[in-house]
């Protein structure tokens, strides 16, 4: 009984090394439930059990078999093509034929035998296949290190270090193991060596998907945090573009008694005081038009709303523009990387207790658009040259998810970005290829 459990779990951790192998080149292609995806996991598991046990005296017919089973399993689940299916299974089954082979000559050189290496009903023989099933599901892993660049979660350099501790703490284990194991003569002990090889292995693969799991709940939890924090500066702007309409509202409400008035000194041939009049509303007029124009919509209401703040907060505000109408920046992320970097120089700006001033250039050149935007500030602002620290205790975490947002956006076009500050000035500069 115990050597059948003893299969079914090697099998178990066989067949999730298949699975974290395929989807490092097939990710999402499954959209199943919960526990449509164990069921399936356990077909993979219950077919590979039944091959390897029936046909464990015969080593090509069971290759053969596996490769067969694999590459049609995987068509299936992942809904690929058959051909690429079994190309990726016999990589796998190279990769793990070259693992086994490795481990057998190093194994044999520590234990001078190669009788109980073969013998998976010894304790040194089912030792070695556990440690060859670690040791393939460590070099799965740092597979999917190098090529899933693309994947919803991706561990930072430093987890997979803290992660790659433990796989390689249970190989050390299992080596110890099998070279003290030659000296137990206990049926108890023999099997007490087995379930703690298994257990530590069955721990890295909990380990493993417990740390995805966290990941992916903090990625949920940034990307909430950015959707709250986008919203708050499309909710800004499209509130002072709703007071600008309602403003030209009342405008035109106003125009018309301008018109009846104009209408009414002409009757009178008042010409005098007609002048007179219409001088002083070409004067509003001036002061209330748009002072930017870009001939980009989403632009224009962004400055513009920054323009009325920053004058209203006796805030300079330099620019230097041109032509937008032809770039290829979405609307969405052009709000993230203005609102933020105009938020964060505003802000910086009323600190000051010198001059405050904001420059801004913002132009198209050629097949690049420069976003650049300086501002003076009190000189607390510390830049490590990866994150931009912010001395403001309120909101302190919406200061960095914006920097990071900013950042993310230029990345998504394969942009660059430059922070350089003096004594006086912060500057954040971007180039976006079109």
């Amino acid at each position: 009984m115990f050597y059948y459990i003893q299969s079914f779990l090697l099998v178990v951790i066989e067949a999730l090394c298949y699975k974290l192998f395929f989807e490092i080149f097939e990710k999402g292609k499954t959209k199943e439930v919960l526990w449509k995806k164990i069921v399936l996991f356990m077909v993979l598991v219950l077919g590979l059990y039944n091959i390897v046990n029936r046909f464990s005296e015969h080593f090509a017919i069971k290759q053969l078999l596996i490769i067969i089973f694999i590459s049609l399993y995987m068509k299936i689940y992942l809904k690929i093509t058959l051909i690429k299916s079994l190309i990726l299974t016999i990589v796998f089954q190279g990769l793990l034929l070259a693992l086994e082979y490795v481990l057998l000559v190093g194994n044999v050189k520590l234990l001078h035998s190669i009788k109980d290496l073969s013998d998976i009903c010894s304790v040194q023989g089912l030792l070695f296949t556990i440690l060859g099933k670690v040791v393939l599901f460590l070099v799965v892993i740092m597979i999917r290190k190098l090529l899933e660049k693309d994947a919803d979660v991706e561990l930072s350099d430093v987890d997979w270090l803290r992660f790659m501790c433990f796989p390689l703490f249970t190989i050390f284990t299992i080596i110890a193991l099998m070279i003290t194991a030659e000296n137990v003569e206990s049926f108890i002990q023999q099997n007490l060596f087995v379930a703690i090889s298994l257990g530590l292995a069955g721990m890295n693969l909990v380990v493993f998907y417990l740390l995805k799991d966290i990941l992916k709940r903090e990625k949920i939890i940034r990307e909430d945090s950015i959707f709250r924090l986008q919203v708050k500066n499309q909710t800004s702007m499209y509130r002072s573009i709703s007071e600008n309409f309602d403003r030209q509202r009342r405008k035109t409400h106003e125009y018309k008694n301008q018109m009846m008035c104009i209408e009414a000194l002409i009757k009178k041939k008042e010409y005098g005081e007609l002048e007179k009049y219409i001088e002083g509303i070409n004067d509003r007029l001036t002061h209330e038009l748009d002072i930017i124009a870009t001939n980009h919509i989403i632009v224009d209401a962004i400055l513009n709303t920054k323009y009325q703040e920053m004058v209203s907060k006796n805030i300079v505000f330099v620019f230097k523009i041109n032509d937008l109408s032809k770039i290829s920046v979405r609307d969405e992320d052009i709000i993230v990387i203005l609102s933020n970097l105009l938020n964060n120089a505003v802000e910086a700006c009323e600190k000051c207790n010198s001059e405050k001033i904001v420059k801004l250039k913002l132009v198209k050149e050629d097949d690049i658009v420069i976003i650049s935007v300086r501002n003076t500030y009190d000189g607390k602002v510390i830049y490590d040259g990866e994150e931009i620290q912010t001395s403001k205790k309120e909101n302190k975490e919406e200061h960095g998810i914006g920097i990071k947002n900013i950042v993310e956006t230029i990345n998504k076009y394969n942009g660059s970005y430059v922070i350089d500050k003096n004594e006086e000035e912060f500057c954040f500069s971007v180039i976006i290829p079109e």
